[in-house]
């Protein structure tokens, strides 16, 4: 018996955000280490936007949209993209790409955290267990020497936990705001008011602006796939599942992620993978185990 349509885009769209976004982190520090980070993102998200519309009209869909519906999408834009992924790829100037996307696991610890602060969602013995292992990870990996020493990599490790803090409530935020109803138009309203921003700031504090044609193979390959994969159809998904299933699933996320980008990182980058990380990792991922047990689970109809 044939599964359902929605069970099917519900698949897709999982394997976009946990495969896809996974391998975003190596495409972002692959990019940074030509292009200036907030440029980066702005013209990533700027591109993608505009070919969402483009698409959009050519597909003849209504790009209408109400005054709150674009206030709102200009907030989700900035949580999400402005300063959830624009300080994050500047951050991965002082961090390696899997050790980044490991403290971006903690994630799931922090939408609990918020739902039980904001919507008084009450907090399982599981969850707390949980919460407690996200915890001891998050000491394992970042009280290692090796990183430690890094120029900077202190402040990298605070601006992405600011970052984690962001997207989890802007997770929140989104799976409740009135924003347009057409998931591709939605991402596509995100993508242009976030990367605006991020192009005001990027000029505000003085980036560098190197042109497109000074960019290396690997840089273009980058952007082309950070743009189409990482931006469109990734974050098109998770908009999707944010009105369909439950935040704390989307989450999940962020326990598959730091197990691509590790792999892409030590393949691709040669990055190094200690021991002490590896424990990290597997405590981290067991307390948002516990987390996201189905029994915490709840879908959305």
């Amino acid at each position: 018996m044939s599964m359902p349509r929605k069970t099917i885009l519900i698949i897709l769209a999982f394997f976009a955000i946990y495969v896809i976004w996974g391998s975003t982190y190596l495409l972002n520090k692959i990019a940074v280490t030509q292009i200036s980070p907030l440029f980066l993102a702005s013209i990533r998200f700027i591109s993608a936007g505009l070919l969402i519309f483009g698409i959009a009209k050519s597909m003849k869909l209504s790009l209408a949209i109400t005054k709150k519906q674009l206030i709102n999408s200009i907030i989700a834009g900035f949580l999400f993209l402005t300063y959830g992924n624009g300080v994050f790829v500047w951050a991965l100037k002082y961090v390696d790409s899997g050790f980044g996307a490991l403290e971006a696991s903690i994630q799931p610890l922090m939408v609990l955290i918020m739902m039980r602060m904001i919507d008084g969602k009450k907090i399982k013995t599981s969850s707390v267990i949980g919460i407690v292992l996200g915890f001891i990870g998050m000491y394992l990996l970042v009280s290692q020497k090796e990183l430690v020493y890094q120029e900077n990599s202190i402040l990298g490790i605070v601006m992405i936990f600011t970052c984690v803090i962001s997207w989890s409530f802007g997770s929140l935020f989104v799976a409740k705001a009135e924003l347009p109803s057409n998931f591709f138009i939605n991402t596509g309203y995100q993508m242009l008011s976030g990367g605006i921003l991020l192009f005001i700031v990027s000029f505000s504090i003085g980036e560098e602006w190197l042109s497109p044609v000074l960019w290396t193979p690997s840089v273009k390959l980058s952007m082309i796939l950070l743009i189409l994969f990482g931006s469109i159809v990734a974050f098109t998904s998770f908009n999707y599942l944010l009105k369909v299933v439950s935040t704390e699933k989307v989450s999940t996320s962020a326990y598959v992620n730091p197990v691509i980008a590790l792999l892409l990182g030590w393949y691709v980058l040669d990055e190094k993978i200690t021991g002490q990380s590896i424990l990290a990792a597997a405590i981290l991922l067991t307390g948002v185990y516990f987390i996201n047990s189905k029994k915490n689970f709840r879908t959305l109809r």
